[in-house]
């Protein structure tokens, strides 16, 4: 059985209903403080509780024969890290402390980390690759990295054997159209044009044009959330497998897109015209930021299926049925 820590969250629940459809058990512990009761696949065994209570810890490990533990369960806004370090420390880094030495003392010790590349900082190369110095520059993406850097200490003395997995952009949704992204607030690029395409949101505000990308605007890499599932998964059966262990992959799909190319996309996607507003580069923005998936394809024989306009149609699908998230 595998316990999916955050398996109420955007990509917690696609990793759910993967991992479900491939005959695993599975067990959510998620407090819905930022996901949705309405996003676990009903076939998972759903207990609400927080990462951070040792006693919602030890009543899932004691009643449920847990083999790996999937933590996608940290708070991710980049801004609010900064504005708010405190709480990124006691949930990204503290929290997950108390899961791990719950996972120890009932012997349990197969883990995989849903990590960030944020972990890079602002990278000076096209392509990041997994070699590259971690240099994050805001509390979230340190938190990460203490947990990266734990996880080493960990299974030297413990033995713990893990898989960190990197990545930036999560980005469209399940096939069936019945779960996707659904944030409070929303931050990220695809939904928030999507929704301002539906008539939610007044217009769309693109920072900064004079970068040296092609067409001026800044470059990410955007990855669809069934990859990351998929990713996931084939790194937790290397583990069950004991194929590999303490390993850290880059997830990305090497080329990254423009923010006017994502716009352009989704407008072609879904036949209708943005309203754009220019405005100045914000701080702190590097101009490309672009993941190099080179070493996980070559030790698991994963690479993205999906491209951006496979990505943006299947995140209409979700938005369009599903305007107000999962409140309707």
């Amino acid at each position: 059985m595998i316990l999916v820590v955050g398996g109420a969250g955007y990509i917690g629940s696609h990793a759910v209903k993967m991992l479900l459809d491939q005959d695993f058990e599975v067990v959510v512990l998620d407090s819905l403080s930022t996901g949705h009761k309405q996003a676990v696949d009903p076939r998972a065994t759903f207990v609400k509780g927080d990462l951070g209570d040792e006693n919602d810890l030890a009543k899932v490990f004691a009643t449920y024969p847990i083999q790996a533990v999937m933590h996608f369960a940290a708070n991710s806004l980049v801004g609010e890290s900064v504005i708010d370090p405190l709480k990124y420390y006691q949930n990204n880094v503290a929290a997950t402390l108390t899961l791990l030495a719950t996972m120890l003392k009932h012997g349990v010790k197969k883990f995989i980390f849903s990590s960030t590349a944020a972990v890079y900082g602002i990278p000076s190369v096209e392509i990041i690759d997994e070699g590259l110095p971690v240099q994050p520059i805001n509390p979230y993406g340190n938190s990460k990295l203490m947990v990266e850097k734990i996880l080493h200490d960990f299974s030297r003395a413990y033995q713990l054997e893990y898989v960190v997995l990197r990545y930036f952009n999560a980005a469209g949704a399940h096939r069936s159209g019945e779960i996707g992204e659904d944030h409070q607030p929303e931050t990220h690029l695809i939904p928030l044009v999507l929704q301002h395409l539906l008539g939610l949101r007044e217009k769309i505000s693109v920072f900064g044009t004079d970068y040296e990308t092609p067409d001026g605007t800044c470059i990410r890499d955007y990855i669809h959330v069934m990859d990351l599932a998929d990713a996931h998964i084939l790194a937790l059966e290397a583990l069950l497998k004991d194929q590999l262990k303490n390993e850290t992959f880059n997830l990305g799909n090497g080329q990254g897109y423009s923010v006017k190319e994502v716009i352009e996309t989704c407008e072609r996607v879904t036949a209708r015209k943005a309203v754009i507003e220019y405005t100045a580069r914000r701080a702190g923005d590097p101009a490309r930021l672009v993941a190099s998936s080179g070493k996980i394809e070559q030790k698991l024989d994963w690479k993205p299926k999906y491209r951006l306009e496979e990505i943006i149609k299947s995140a209409w699908g979700w938005h369009e049925n599903h305007p107000q998230g999962y409140q309707k």
